[in-house]
């Protein structure tokens, strides 16, 4: 006879791993702790979880130990902070703990406004925070403009993989879209490999093969991929196209959230992206207001004057 384990003593260990995963993700370093000579503990060590979250390291062992405690909203929010977890992370966490989020669209607490900053200070490159999920976390504005117009869409569908096998804009805007978009898949199965049972994930990837034939067949494939810079060439809708070497930079293990940039490789690429950041920063203007007596309609700079300054799209001889 087998014997099936009450939901809660599931959820108990399902939050004790969790717990568990997460913290070891995260090193010193990101949380203004210094590491110390003697530090055998892959990223944070228990007690540092429970000194940023104000809570006693027995009972916070206790949790990771899945015993049978009750954790109060007030409490997972501070271990969400702690842990520097994303929106999808929180609401798991939450979900866990069977308990209601009180802030359940709390900002990110790994995308700090230092961090914020240093996007905004390297435009015109464009460079935004993405996790292993690829999910957007923050950019600056000309990333925000690249492919597609991010600030136009609800956060849910900030995610690279969900862009680039659904939004008609972001599709367009790369050139070797067929290319980008296998490798993209098969960077998020490798990805994928370490949150297999992670709603966010399974939400994601659900998503994605119900949406789009494309995905479903290149996600058969099963092809894996790890991560990496690459060169690109992206055809931006408002000043033409771009040649770019993609970077990343981690911010913590590789499993956490990035720094991605994409770093001009000619100069001519490097002019159109100061024109983007132009354009992308620019006050929006209404839409009987008129710039050298020529109409501004509302984004679109084809062929207008914009600040003082002529702004072409190239034709497509030219891209």
């Amino acid at each position: 006879m087998t014997t099936v384990a009450p939901d809660s003593d599931v959820r108990r260990h399902e939050l004790a791993d969790f717990l568990r995963s997460r913290r070891e993700r995260i090193t010193p370093e990101q949380v203004g702790l210094p590491r110390g000579r003697r530090r055998r503990t892959p990223g944070l060590r228990r007690e540092e979880v429970a000194q940023l979250s104000a809570v006693g390291v027995t009972w916070y062992t206790w949790l990771e130990q899945a015993r049978e405690i009750q954790v109060s909203p007030q409490v997972l929010d501070a271990l969400a902070r702690a842990l520097l977890l994303d929106s999808s992370e929180r609401t798991h966490l939450f979900a866990l703990a069977g308990s209601l989020d009180p802030t359940p669209h709390a900002p990110c607490p790994s995308v700090t406004p230092a961090l914020q900053a240093v996007l905004d200070q390297l435009g015109p490159i464009p460079a935004c925070i993405q996790n292993s999920r690829y999910d957007i976390l923050a950019y600056n504005a000309t990333y925000g403009r690249l492919l597609c117009d991010l600030d136009a869409l609800p956060p849910e569908d900030r995610n690279c993989l969900w862009l680039a096998f659904t939004n008609a804009d972001w599709r367009a805007s790369l050139v070797e879209v067929a290319e980008v978009n296998r490798n993209i898949a098969a960077k998020f199965r490798a990805a994928m490999a370490e949150h297999l049972a992670e709603p966010a994930w399974k939400a994601l990837l659900a998503r994605l093969e119900a949406e789009s034939a494309e995905f479903r067949e290149v996600w058969a494939r099963h092809e894996v991929v790890g991560q990496g810079g690459r060169t690109k060439y992206i055809r931006n809708a408002h000043v033409g196209l771009l040649h770019l070497e993609h970077t990343n930079l981690w911010l913590g293990p590789a499993a956490g959230p990035r720094l991605l940039t994409m770093v001009p490789l000619d100069e001519e690429t490097r002019a159109r992206l100061e024109q983007l950041e132009r354009l992308a920063t620019r006050p929006v203007r209404a839409e009987h207001e008129r710039v050298d007596g020529q109409p501004v309609d509302g984004g679109r700079v084809d062929g207008q004057h914009v600040d003082g300054e002529r702004v072409e799209r190239l034709s497509p001889a030219a891209v």
